[in-house]
Order: structure tokens, then C-alpha cells, then sequence
């Protein structure tokens, strides 16, 4: 059984207390791996060599930071395989979709980042004969970044990437859950060049590390990325320290179909939206809202199209979705269908653990209940879908910003004014039309209300990781 160790200061160490907690690989249920339980003691560690290494790292020039985030992300694509395979066995995803999407999106946000920073500009304005004021983006020193299980190296490379690019220094934490894919990330950022210290990865507990990683006075950015209830938590810890912090949270995000949509194209892609990554994405349409007057027709193309997913061995070709994440997350989304039978929900298809070991679930469709309920107003983060119909645009509108999160929507629709009318009045922070999934890292990404503050992507991450500083200069 393999024990994996934090990477402080460009070396691969034990856990200063010598604790340890059970990796479980999803699709068998079984431990495949020991992780740290880093503690105080571990994370000053990692403070002091983040300060060490701030001073160089910072005042490197740009070219040459950019050809050392270049150089990691080719390492990534060349072991690839490597990478997939862990990102399998640790997270239960089918080994396919890693090596087609998580890994390969990985790499792309280093190089995204890696030519963004050679082409980032500051701002100036100038009052001709009198005085010129500049505004110089200054990285802000120490920071930290903690990632979530459902996309592992996706999503830790989608927040490190950008403080790097602008010259941070890095602590970062991946779930506990899911922690191999960036124990390897150790060994190719050295290969790649980074001087030690410039990035630090820390394992263990969120309610153990992680939060000592927010509290901690060096930290002076925060990213976290995970569930709404932990992320005000992180939000409250460091409005006391008066640090920046970018929180990515949940999603309850609709799927509006109109009569007037693509129907073939929008129940393909509403399949995929609802059960890819085993819908473990927060991203995900979880609530399927269609016009009534193609209602009948919408679900039996869905239920159709959903009865040919694969649950199965994540490390099989032939399986179109995996295990999920964990024994306690299996039992949750179990708990949410149980409690949709007694919200008056009628269970079209699923609604089962499958008899196995690992942690299956069978992806399940309910119809029949109330916009207010507890099922379709709390994330559940599985493979579960609602659906229910509207009558008018209107209503569409009203059920889609029902729940208190606003991160995603996607409409279905050839009509374009209709396109901008909805997608202007429904409060979510990214909206999809005709599809869905599709990203431009040039844009800003985040969610409205309980989804989160903050705009990751393009030059907003860059700037979130800076200091602005305005200089005044008379002429």
C-alpha cells in the first residue's frame, strides 16, 4: 500500500507527527493508499519556505516564470496516462473522462496562464501636461488554495495556475478524498524548474489543515473551492484577517427546455449535463425544467437515453459512469431519493444503490415535485435529476431562480431574443444556450448568491491574486 507525503519546499517529506488517514478507492471500496493528517506544525513548515522562496519567485521576470508553467504543462500531457489512472482510482470517474477531459484541462489552465501573463497590461491614464497615475498589479505574497474531490487536478490547477503565473507563492490543499493527482504534481513542478517553496502541497483534513490554512497570518488570499455550508465558514474566518478570498460553492442549477429548442440535441446534451462524472459536477442541470407542451415527448427520449449509461468499473472502456466518491456520499445521495418518495416524487428510473462493492449509484430521474421542496431546492451532487414542466416564459423565470444558488443555467431554444431575454433574467453567473459545459478560459467564472463571490478565469484570476497600487506622478 502506497503512503504518500506533503511536498514542502520542493521535497517530498512525512507528516511531522506521523499521522495518517485511509485513502478508499471508490470503485472497489477498499484502501489503496495512506495520506498525511498534516497538522500546525506541518503548514508552518510550509509558510517558512513560501516566504523563503516570495522574494525570487516574485521578481522573476514574466518570460521566464511563463516558460517554467509552459514546461508543467507539457509534463502533464506527457504523463498523462499516469495521471488519469490515479485520477480513477482516486475520485471512481470512468478512466476514459479523465484522460479526455480532467487531465488534458489540467494542462490547459498552465498554458492558459502560462501566455496569459506575457500578455497581461495594466492600466494608465494621463492628463496631458499636468500628471499621469498608473496602476502596477503587485502579487500579494503567500496564499492559499484549496480544491475540491469531484475534479481533482482540474480544479487544483485552475487555482494555482493563475497565482503562480503573477508570482505567488502557494499552500495548497487537495480533498482528502482525492489527493493523488497532486502528490504527483510535486515531482513535475521540480522537473519543470520551480524553485522550492514556490508551491507547497499539503494534505489532509479540510476541518484540520485547511482551516489552519485559512486562519493562518501569512495566507493573505484565500481560493477555496468546495460546499456552501464550509465556504462560509472560510468566508468568515477571513473577513477577520481582512484577506481576499474567491469562494466557488454550489450549484442547483436549472435546465430550461423550450418547446421551440433542438429536441434531440437538447436531451443528448441534458443526459450528458445530468450524469457525466457520475454527477458529481456543480455544474450539473439538476433540475430539468420543460415547457409542457413537449413534456411527454422530452422524457421518454431522456428516459430512453438514459437507460443505455453504464455504471460500472471506472477502469473499464465500457463504462459510462463510475463510483462515487466516497461510502458517506453514496449514503447521502441515497438519503435525498428516500427523501423525494416521501415529498410525493415518482422515480422514473434508478433510485438504487447498486449491489457491489464500491460506491454505485444508479442514475435516477423523479418527476412529480414542488419547486419548493427540500429535493429541489438542496444540492444533492449525484446522479439525480428532476423533472417538472412550466406553462410560459414567465414561469420558466420564477422556478429557475427559486433556491438560493445562482452558479450555472442552461436554455434550450432556437428563438435568440428569447435566449438573451431569459438568460438576462435568470440570476446565475454562468449561463449555457444550446449547450453546455463549454468554456473560454478568457471569461470570468462564478456563481450569484450561495454559489459563491468572487470571478475566477481569464485576467479576473489574474488580478484576484494581486494588489492593486495606484501611483501619481505630476508632470
Amino acid at each position: 500500500m502506497q503512503k504518500i507525503q506533503n511536498f514542502i519546499n520542493g521535497e517530498y517529506v512525512d507528516p511531522i507527527k506521523g499521522q495518517y488517514l485511509d485513502n478508499i478507492e471508490p470503485g472497489t471500496g477498499k484502501v489503496f493508499a495512506q495520506i498525511p493528517n498534516s497538522n500546525q506544525e506541518d503548514l508552518e513548515k510550509a509558510v517558512e519556505a513560501a516566504r523563503g522562496a516570495f522574494p525570487k519567485w516574485s521578481t522573476m521576470p514574466t518570460e521566464k516564470r511563463s516558460k517554467i508553467l509552459h514546461k508543467l504543462a507539457d509534463l502533464i500531457e506527457e504523463n498523462l496516462e499516469d495521471f488519469a489512472l490515479m485520477e480513477s482510482r482516486d475520485n471512481g470517474k470512468p478512466l476514459w473522462l479523465a484522460k479526455a477531459v480532467d487531465i488534458p484541462r489540467a494542462s490547459t489552465n498552465f498554458r492558459f496562464y502560462a501566455s496569459a501573463i506575457v500578455n497581461f497590461s495594466t492600466e494608465a491614464q494621463v492628463s496631458e501636461g499636468f500628471m499621469v497615475n498608473y496602476t502596477r498589479r503587485a502579487p500579494i505574497g503567500v496564499v492559499g488554495c484549496i480544491s475540491p474531490w469531484n475534479l481533482p487536478l482540474y480544479l487544483f490547477s485552475w487555482k494555482i495556475a493563475p497565482a503562480l503565473a503573477m508570482g505567488n507563492c502557494v499552500i495548497a490543499k487537495p480533498s482528502e478524498l482525492t489527493p493523488m493527482t497532486a502528490f504527483l504534481l510535486g515531482r513535475l513542478a521540480n522537473e519543470a524548474g520551480m524553485p522550492p517553496g514556490v508551491l507547497n502541497i499539503l494534505h489532509g483534513e479540510g476541518k484540520g489543515i485547511g482551516q489552519a490554512i485559512v486562519e493562518h497570518e501569512a495566507t493573505k488570499a484565500i481560493s477555496f473551492t468546495g460546499g456552501t455550508t464550509t465556504g462560509k465558514i472560510v468566508g468568515a474566518t477571513a473577513a477577520q484577517q481582512f484577506k481576499k478570498v474567491s469562494l466557488e460553492l454550489g450549484g442547483k442549477n436549472p435546465n430550461i427546455v423550450f418547446a421551440d429548442c433542438d429536441l434531440d440535441e437538447a436531451v443528448k446534451t441534458s443526459v450528458k449535463s445530468s450524469f457525466t462524472n457520475q454527477g458529481e459536477i456543480c455544474l450539473c442541470g439538476s433540475r430539468i425544467l420543460v415547457e409542457d407542451s413537449i413534456y411527454d415527448a422530452f422524457k421518454s427520449k431522456f428516459i430512453s437515453e438514459c437507460k443505455k449509461i453504464v455504471v460500472g468499473d471506472p477502469l473499464h472502456a465500457e463504462s459510462t459512469m463510475g463510483a462515487l466518491v466516497s461510502y458517506d456520499h453514496l449514503e447521502k445521495v441515497d438519503s435525498y431519493v428516500q427523501l423525494a418518495k416521501k415529498e410525493g416524487g415518482t422515480i422514473l428510473l434508478g433510485g438504487k444503490k447498486l449491489d457491489k462493492e464500491g460506491f454505485y449509484y444508479e442514475p435516477t430521474v423523479i418527476e412529480g415535485l414542488d419547486e419548493t421542496c427540500r429535493t429541489n431546492q438542496e444540492e444533492i451532487f449525484g446522479p439525480v435529476v428532476t423533472l417538472n414542466k412550466f406553462s410560459s416564459e414567465g414561469e420558466a423565470i420564477r422556478v429557475a431562480n427559486s433556491t438560493r444558488y445562482g452558479l450555472s443555467c442552461t436554455i434550450w431554444t432556437t428563438d435568440l431574443k428569447k435566449a438573451h431575454r431569459v438568460a438576462h433574467s435568470v440570476h446565475s453567473g454562468i449561463i449555457w444556450v444550446n449547450c453546455w459545459l463549454v468554456r473560454d478560459l478568457r471569461t470570468p467564472f462564478g456563481g450569484m448568491k450561495d454559489s459563491g463571490i468572487g470571478r475566477e478565469g481569464g485576467n479576473e484570476a489574474l488580478r484576484f491574486f494581486t494588489e492593486p497600487q495606484n501611483v501619481c506622478i505630476k508632470l
